[in-house]
C-alpha cells in the first residue's frame, strides 16, 4: 500500500468521478416500492388482464369531488368533458368511466380507472394526465400505485438529502471530539462519499439488470456512510497510535494487519447479515441486500486501499489543523465503571437482561403490513386521495378478486361456456363467496344455454358484443369474486391458497388475482424462506467470528448478544410506531423493518464488537490474563468506539427526519439497537460476561495459547 500510495488515491479519484456521473443517474432507473414477485400467481394474472383485456394491474385512479354543489347532470357533465380530453393522451388503453359503472359514482364523489401501455413510463403518464386534468367547477386529483410509487421516489430523493444535512455535520462533530484535528476528522467523511458515490455508481448499472425498489436509494447510502467512516475513524485512530512509535510506512503495515484486518471481517459480517434477504424473492429485499451488499464491499475495499494510500501520502500531517488542543486520553472514568461491572458480573448482567427483556416486551403486539399510501405523509395529496378513494369506493369487510379463466377451445363454445358456468357454480357454493360477475352477469343471461342461445341471432349478438368484448378474448375470460372477508385477513388468505391450488375441480386453466392473494404470496414467501436467511447469518457470522478470535464463547456471546438488542430495539419502535409515542402518528409496523433492521444491525452492530474483542485478544495473548485485557481493552478502546457508535447513530438517525414512514422506521430502528449495543450491551454485558467465563472466553481445541499460559 505505502509503494503505491500515489496510484491507489489517484485510482479512487478518478474511479468516483466516473461513478459519480452514474450515480446521479441512480434514482430514475428505482422502480416502486418493490413488493414483487416475478412468477407468482398474482403477477400471471396481471400479466393475463393485461394482456388480453387491456387491463392494468395499477390502474391512475382520478378522483372527481363535487365540492360546489352542482346538480347530478351537470356534474356528470364535467367528469365526461373531464374524461374527453383525458381518452386524448397517447398510450391509454382502457378508461373504466363512473358514468359507465355505477359503482363508480356516489353522489358528489366518483372515479375512473384508466390503464397505459406497459411500455409508458409512469412518470410520463402522470404528467400527461395532469396536464389535461383541468376544471375549474369540480376537484380532480390523482392517486393509484404508479402515482403512489412516483411520491414515494421523490420524497426518497428529498429524504436522502435531509438525512445528510443532518447526519453529516452531527459525524463531523463526533470525529472532530475524537481526533481533535481538522484532516483527522474529514478523511473519514471523504471515505465515506468516496465508498457511497462510486457504489451508487454500480448499483445504477445493475438496476439494468435487477429490478430495485426506491428504499434503496434512502437503505444504501444509510449503510454506506455509517459502515465506511466508522472503518475509516477506527483505522485513522490505530494509525495515529502507531505513528507516535514508529515510521509512516510501518504505521500503516501495522495498522492494516490489526485496524485492517477487523474492518475485513467486520465488512464479511455486515454482507453476511445483508445476504440472509437474498433468499427472499421479493424484488424489495433483493434490492437492499443487493445494493448493501454493494456499498459495504466498495467501503472495506476503499478503507483497505485508498485509505493507507491516502495515510501514506499524509503521514504526520494528519495531526495538522488540531482545533482541540492535543492532550492526553483520560480513560479513568472508562476504568472504574468496567472495573466495577467487573467487581459485581452477576448483579450487572441480570440488571441489564431485565432492562432488556422490558423493553422487547411491546414487540408481543406487533402489527406488520405491506406499506401503502400511508407511508406517505398525512398531508399529502396523493395519499389523501387515495384514502378517499378506499373510504367510499373499497369495501372493508368485503374483498373483490379477479379470477382469469382459460378453456381449451374458443371461450364462447357450448363446452367451454358450460364449463365456465359450472365453475362459477362452485364458487358460488363455497361459504365465504357472495357475487360473482362474469359474461353471464354482464349479459344478463342466466346460464350458458341461454347465452349460446342468444349468440345463434345476429341481432342479439350484436347487442351484446361490446359488452363481451371488455371480458372475453378468444379462449380467456375473467370473473370478478366477492368474498367476506378483508383482503388482509387469515380467511381471505387460507381462500385464495385453496382456490389456487386447486379447490374446484375443472377442465379450465385458472389463474387467482387480486390484494388478497398479492398478501398471501407475500406473507408466505416470506415466512418460509425468513428462516433460511436467519440459519444463514447466524451460522456463518459464528464461523467468521470463531475463525477471526479463535474462540467458541465469544461469537455464540456476540450472536446472543445482538438479538438481545435487537429485539429491545423492536419494542421501541412498536411502541412508538405502532402505539403512537413521541408525537409519532400510530401506524402498523412496515411487513420488511423487522427483516431489515435485522440484517442490517446483526453486520453493523458487528463492527465495533470485532473492533473491541480484538483489542481485548491483542492484550489476553501477550498477558495471559483476561480480566486485565477485558478492562485494558475497554478502557483503551472506550472513547474511539463511542464515537464511532455515535456517528453511526448520527447518520441512521438522521433518517428519523424523512416523510417515508417505513424509511423513518428503519433508521430509528437500527440508531435504537446501535444505541442499546453500545450502552447495555457493550459497558455492562459485555465486561460482566468476559469477567465470568475467564479463561473459557478463549478456549478453543488446539489453538495457540497466551504467552502466560506457556
Amino acid at each position: 500500500m505505502y509503494t503505491y500510495r500515489k496510484a491507489l488515491v489517484i485510482f479512487w479519484t478518478i474511479l468516483t468521478i466516473i461513478m459519480g456521473f452514474f450515480a446521479l443517474k441512480m434514482p430514475g432507473i428505482l422502480q416502486g416500492s418493490g413488493f414483487e414477485m416475478k412468477d407468482s400467481s398474482y403477477d400471471q394474472a396481471n400479466k393475463l388482464l393485461e394482456d388480453h383485456f387491456g387491463q392494468s394491474s395499477s390502474p391512475y385512479i382520478v378522483l372527481f369531488e363535487n365540492k360546489d354543489n352542482l346538480s347530478q347532470d351537470q356534474f356528470n357533465k364535467e367528469i365526461k368533458d373531464t374524461l374527453k380530453n383525458i381518452d386524448s393522451i397517447d398510450g391509454i388503453t382502457s378508461i373504466t368511466s363512473p358514468l359507465d359503472n355505477p359503482s363508480q359514482l356516489k353522489e358528489n364523489l366518483a372515479y375512473a380507472s384508466i390503464s397505459f401501455e406497459k411500455e409508458k413510463e409512469p412518470a410520463d403518464n402522470i404528467d400527461a394526465l395532469e396536464k389535461e386534468m383541468k376544471n375549474d367547477s369540480i376537484s380532480l386529483s390523482l392517486t393509484g400505485g404508479d402515482v403512489i410509487e412516483e411520491e414515494m421516489n421523490a420524497a426518497s430523493q428529498r429524504d436522502l438529502k435531509n438525512a445528510e444535512l443532518i447526519g453529516v455535520p452531527v459525524a463531523m462533530v463526533v470525529l472532530l471530539l475524537a481526533f481533535g484535528g481538522l484532516v483527522a476528522a474529514l478523511i473519514p467523511l471523504l471515505t465515506g462519499a468516496i465508498a457511497v458515490i462510486t457504489a451508487m455508481g454500480i448499483i445504477y448499472f445493475l438496476g439494468q439488470i435487477f429490478n430495485l425498489s426506491v428504499f434503496v436509494l434512502n437503505v444504501a447510502p444509510m449503510i454506506g456512510l455509517a459502515v465506511s467512516i466508522d472503518f475509516a475513524l477506527l483505522y485513522i485512530n490505530r494509525f495515529r497510535e502507531e505513528l507516535k512509535e514508529h515510521n509512516v510506512k510501518d504505521a500503516v503495515s501495522i495498522t492494516t494487519k490489526t485496524a485492517g484486518r477487523a474492518i475485513a471481517f467486520s465488512g464479511i459480517c455486515v454482507i453476511l447479515g445483508l445476504s440472509g434477504m437474498l433468499f427472499i424473492q421479493i424484488d424489495i429485499f433483493r434490492s437492499v441486500a443487493v445494493g448493501g451488499i454493494v456499498v459495504v464491499l466498495v467501503s472495506v475495499i476503499s478503507a483497505l486501499t485508498f485509505l493507507p494510500g491516502l495515510l501514506s501520502i499524509l503521514g504526520s500531517n494528519i495531526n495538522k489543523a488540531m482545533i482541540i488542543k492535543n492532550r492526553k486520553e483520560d480513560a479513568s472514568a472508562w476504568r472504574r465503571f468496567a472495573g466495577f461491572v467487573m467487581k459485581k458480573p452477576i448483579l450487572s448482567a441480570l440488571a441489564a437482561l431485565v432492562i432488556l427483556i422490558l423493553v422487547a416486551a411491546p414487540i408481543r403486539h406487533i402489527e406488520l403490513e405491506i406499506p401503502n399510501a400511508e407511508s406517505l405523509p398525512a398531508d399529502n395529496e396523493t395519499r389523501i386521495a387515495y384514502e378517499t378513494f378506499e373510504e367510499n369506493f373499497q369495501p372493508e369487510d368485503h374483498t373483490i378478486m379477479p379470477v382469469v379463466l382459460k378453456a381449451e377451445d374458443d371461450i364462447l363454445t357450448d363446452d367451454s361456456l358450460e364449463q365456465v358456468e359450472e365453475f362459477i357454480g362452485d364458487l358460488q357454493e363455497e361459504p365465504l363467496v357472495t357475487n360473482v360477475d362474469s359474461l353471464f352477469s354482464i349479459t344478463d343471461m342466466e346460464t350458458a344455454a341461454s347465452l349460446t342461445q342468444a349468440l345463434q341471432s345476429e341481432q342479439i349478438r350484436a347487442q351484446l358484443e361490446p359488452a363481451l368484448e371488455n371480458m372475453v378474448d378468444k379462449d380467456t375470460t375473467y370473473i370478478m369474486v366477492e368474498i367476506d372477508a378483508p383482503y388482509d385477513s387469515t380467511e381471505a388468505a387460507e381462500y385464495v391458497q385453496d382456490l389456487q391450488d386447486g379447490a374446484i375441480n375443472t377442465d379450465l386453466t385458472y389463474t387467482v388475482g387480486g390484494r388478497a392473494k398479492f398478501n398471501q404470496e407475500i406473507y408466505e414467501e416470506i415466512g418460509t424462506q425468513t428462516p433460511k436467511g436467519l440459519i444463514l447469518i447466524v451460522s456463518a457470522t459464528f464461523l467468521i467470528l470463531m475463525f477471526a478470535f479463535r474462540s467458541i464463547l465469544i461469537p455464540l456471546k456476540a450472536i446472543l448478544m445482538n438479538i438481545l438488542s435487537l429485539g429491545a430495539a423492536f419494542g421501541l419502535i412498536v411502541w412508538i410506531f405502532q402505539e403512537g409515542h413521541l408525537g409519532v402518528e400510530a401506524n402498523p409496523i412496515a411487513l420488511m423493518i423487522p427483516i431489515f433492521i435485522f440484517a442490517i444491525v446483526f453486520g453493523l452492530s458487528m463492527d465495533y464488537e470485532v473492533f473491541l474483542i480484538s483489542r481485548i485478544r491483542e492484550i489476553y495473548l501477550e498477558t495471559g490474563d483476561n480480566d486485565k485485557a477485558t478492562l485494558e481493552g475497554l478502557t483503551t478502546t472506550s472513547r474511539i468506539i463511542t464515537s464511532a457508535a455515535a456517528i453511526m447513530i448520527a447518520v441512521t438517525g438522521a433518517f428519523a427526519f424523512t416523510d417515508i414512514v417505513p424509511v423513518k422506521q428503519v433508521g430509528v430502528g437500527v440508531a435504537l439497537a446501535i444505541f442499546i449495543d453500545a450502552t447495555l450491551i457493550r459497558m455492562v454485558l459485555v465486561p460482566s460476561l468476559m469477567k465470568l467465563l475467564g479463561k473459557w472466553n478463549w478456549w478453543f481445541p488446539g489453538k495457540q495459547k497466551a504467552k502466560q499460559e506457556k
